[in-house]
């Protein structure tokens, strides 16, 4: 009992279906009480720290992102169309792509392919392996009592600084894959895209939609990681992981990924439009990167920043829940199991009241 005092500052004692303090000191009464005499089970989670962990997450991610994003290609194609084009393309999806494909080929619907696995291989790389890093980084910086009581803001801090890095490789990439749509015949491929826009443009021509990136993305991965964790503790709240087959945990993902990636869609809907418009043509000489966005969010207004909306909302929602759906199934290939885990399944014993405290240790 001496050792089991000198852990609990540290330590998490797991008492099932407990999502409460009222809960769990009913449960520590009935459950902890009668057995005083018994060790009391805890469970001590240190954070992790080898290198190799973060990597393994991040070639998961990378894997999860290239994947999906290449797959919704032609949706994305499609949305792209309607934002930059509105008046030739209708909003309706199926209607948009028979548009294209009589147009220019059934080819038309996989513009931007290489871009799109390139950059986002790269985004998925920081977005998943950073997201896990940084929550490590904050168990590790705040303690575990403090992260597990604060942990939206845990998940919010960690995806938001993931996403920024993500950014800063995936923008390059974007910009090449946002011509090639909007401007058929503009380069071969992503290689050739790269070097004629550098050429052109400059650094400033391959970044000149990072304003909008950021604005797009790091709410979209902030709303993302917290709807998701949040619509998990809630399907945990009411059925036992543990007593799933592995294809009941996939649903649950999906499930989850489902609704994450439709408040994603909402929230990042007027960034991407922006993102569409700012990178279909060069800036006007002397107009700064600011200034340009105000112009285009004037021009735009609200209805116009939600065009496009439908297609978006079909792509982001199955591309989450696919990403979220496969992305635990990969992590075990990959060795990648031993992340933060700051669910309602371990709560802080310093965290409640006094009276569990001391039916506790």
């Amino acid at each position: 009992m001496n050792e089991l005092k000198a852990q609990s500052s540290r330590s998490f004692h797991f008492v099932n279906h407990a999502p409460n303090p009222r809960e769990a000191i009913s449960a520590a009464k009935e459950k902890i009480l009668p057995t005083k005499d018994k060790l009391v089970t805890t469970v001590t989670r240190e954070s992790p720290t080898d290198v190799s962990l973060y990597a393994r997450y991040a070639l998961a991610g990378a894997f999860c992102c290239a994947f999906t994003h290449a797959v919704l290609t032609p949706v994305d194609v499609v949305k792209t169309r309607i934002q930059l084009d509105p008046i030739t393309y209708s909003s309706s999806l199926s209607k948009s792509a028979r548009h294209i494909v009589s147009a220019e080929g059934p080819g038309a619907l996989l513009t931007g392919l290489g871009p799109t696995i390139a950059g986002y291989c790269l985004q998925g790389t920081f977005k998943f392996g950073g997201y896990e890093y940084f929550k490590a980084r904050a168990v590790e910086y705040l303690g575990q009592s403090t992260a597990a009581n604060n942990r939206n803001a845990v998940y919010l801090g960690s995806a938001a600084a993931a996403e920024f890095l993500g950014d800063i490789a995936l923008c390059p990439f974007e910009s090449v894959r946002i011509r090639l749509v909007s401007q058929p015949g503009y380069a071969a491929g992503c290689v050739s895209g790269l070097v004629k826009l550098a050429r052109e443009e400059g650094i400033g021509g391959l970044y000149s939609g990072l304003g909008p990136i950021l604005l797009k993305q790091i709410p979209y991965t902030m709303a993302t990681f917290l709807v998701y964790e949040k619509a998990i503790q809630t399907a945990n709240s009411v059925v036992d992981k543990r007593e799933l087959s592995s294809m009941g945990v996939t649903g649950i993902n999906l499930g989850a990924g489902l609704i994450a990636g439709l408040a994603a869609a909402v929230v990042s809907q007027p960034a991407d439009t922006m993102l569409s418009k700012i990178n279909k043509e060069r800036a006007v000489a002397g107009e700064s990167t600011s200034r340009r966005l105000f112009r285009i969010a004037s021009e735009l207004g609200l209805r116009g920043a939600y065009t496009g909306m439908q297609a978006r909302a079909v792509m982001v929602s199955g591309m989450t829940a696919v990403q979220f759906g496969i992305y635990g199934d990969i992590k075990k290939i990959f060795g990648a199991t031993d992340g933060v885990d700051l669910s309602d399944r371990y709560v802080a014993v310093d965290s409640y009241p006094e009276e569990l405290q001391q039916a506790a240790v």
